[in-house]
């Protein structure tokens, strides 16, 4: 092999050395091989025919950055605009610089064709300072992505890109910058050269990452990425290329795509992620009583006193009585799916609910005697007191029958009390007599007292 020859090998293995993606454990994850175009796709020297972009770089100009690797960057950026389909109504393009300040080289409104791009990317000089990545972003969500600069309006569904190309670690807060963006819209790819920090740059990027995050060895191997990003801008089978950020299911819509989910998957509002469908949600099952997610289907049970029925939808009131299935002491009364207890008569229910104790049945309001109640085990009779007798009906009382004479004795005894009560009276009458008399006088005398 000559020295042409020779010289052409090793080109070659430094190029494949220089594109192959970083260990693990030094720089994070290692991305994907770079896919190959699809057969009879965009050619590696011709412009694609792109989907319509907002599309902004933001190029690290800061003090790491030599003047010859930064010439690298404009070259990267060239070659990028040559394989847009650049226009007025197709993809526009913004360029901002930054290190400690931000700079907005041109907007989206300054340029509609490639040379002019391409001239002013040539004029860029560094700024050679700082690393203020989160606020290049945030300028470029304040001043860049609006109407007046260039943005398309929400209505018109271009999508709003950014590519942060850096070779360091911000200098200051990305992480919630960079959701704000990302949050607004904004698709967010982050490209690492040299000593660029991998954690910053998977913080900044949207997902997933593995299409997101790149990285290269060297500022003299970046134009190299330009490939990758034409696979992801043209308006190629997205669904095809693995660059459409479906979770699930990626569905092709001529020149773009749609994604959907597996069945028992409902699409998010991101419109791109999954999550499982509620199938007990009401209107989505046929559970008579109680629903149970299972996986992506769905079980149906019952509640607490119900059985599940063979068609295993509908549900049964259980036999809450039967033997085995109660505690109560004596007697079980079925109650739509639950059961109480109760006692057999002569009997009370205790406050456990549940046992039963003997009733007084002699208590007040428990019997039907006259006059004296007997318990009799569980039941009673009826009795009278001394000097009556029970009458047939066995509850009411009549008083006895004595005899009518009456001793001589107790005759006197009943003469004399009589006479007593007899003079007892009779000197009542006479005092009573005098009393009006003594009466009447007094009454008379107070008169004459009166005239007087």
């Amino acid at each position: 092999m000559g020295r042409a020859g020779l010289g052409i090998l090793r080109c070659c293995l430094a190029l494949a050395l220089a594109l192959l993606p970083l260990p693990a454990a030094p720089r994070g994850p290692a991305l994907r091989p770079r896919r190959q175009p699809r057969p009879g796709g965009p050619s590696a020297d011709t412009a694609c025919k792109n989907r319509p972009l907002d599309l902004v770089f933001i190029v690290d100009s800061s003090r790491s950055v030599r003047p010859e690797e930064f010439e690298k960057v404009k070259i990267f950026l060239s070659e990028m605009i040559d394989t847009l389909d650049v226009g007025e109504r197709t993809t526009r393009v913004a360029v901002m610089n930054y290190a400690s300040t931000v700079k907005v080289e041109f907007p989206l409104r300054t340029y509609f064709d490639k040379a002019s791009m391409k001239e002013a990317v040539s004029r860029i000089e560094p700024l050679s300072a700082g690393t203020m990545t989160g606020l290049a972003i945030q300028t470029a969500m304040d001043e860049v992505f609006t109407e007046e600069m260039g943005t398309r309006p929400a209505t018109s569904n271009i999508p709003k890109v950014v590519i942060v190309v850096t070779d360091g670690r911000p200098q200051d807060q990305v992480q919630d910058v960079a959701a704000s963006a990302r949050t607004a819209g904004i698709e967010i790819y982050a490209v690492g050269v040299d000593r660029a920090d991998m954690q910053s740059l998977r913080i900044m990027a949207s997902e997933p990452l593995d299409e997101h995050v790149f990285y290269v060895e060297t500022y003299g191997v970046i134009e190299k990425l330009t490939s990758r990003f034409r696979e992801t801008f043209c308006a190629v089978n997205a669904c095809a290329l693995g660059t459409h950020g479906c979770q699930q299911l990626c569905v092709s819509d001529g020149p773009s795509h749609l994604c959907d989910c597996y069945e028992g998957y409902t699409l998010n509002p991101d419109k791109r992620t999954c999550s499982a469908v509620d199938m007990c949600a009401p209107g989505r099952h046929e559970c008579d009583q109680v629903c149970v997610s299972n996986n992506r289907s769905y079980v149906c049970d019952c509640y607490e006193g119900y059985t599940l029925n063979p068609d295993k939808k509908s549900c049964s009131a259980m036999d809450m009585c039967a033997p085995g299935r109660h505690d109560c002491a004596q007697v079980c009364l079925n109650n739509d799916g639950t059961y109480s207890c109760g006692c057999y008569e002569g009997y009370t229910l205790n406050p456990d609910k549940k046992t039963c104790s003997a009733a007084d049945v002699c208590a007040p309001g428990r019997h039907d005697c006259e006059q004296v109640c007997v318990r009799d085990d569980l039941s009673y009779t009826c009795d009278c007191h001394q000097g009556y007798t029970l009458n047939p009906d066995r509850k009411t009382c009549s008083g006895a029958i004595t005899s009518s004479l009456v001793t001589i004795e107790e005759s006197c005894k009943c003469e004399a009390i009589v006479a007593l009560q007899d003079s007892v009276t009779s000197r009542l009458e006479a005092l009573s007599t005098k009393l009006e008399e003594v009466s009447e006088k007094l009454q008379a005398y107070q008169e004459r007292q009166q005239i007087v």
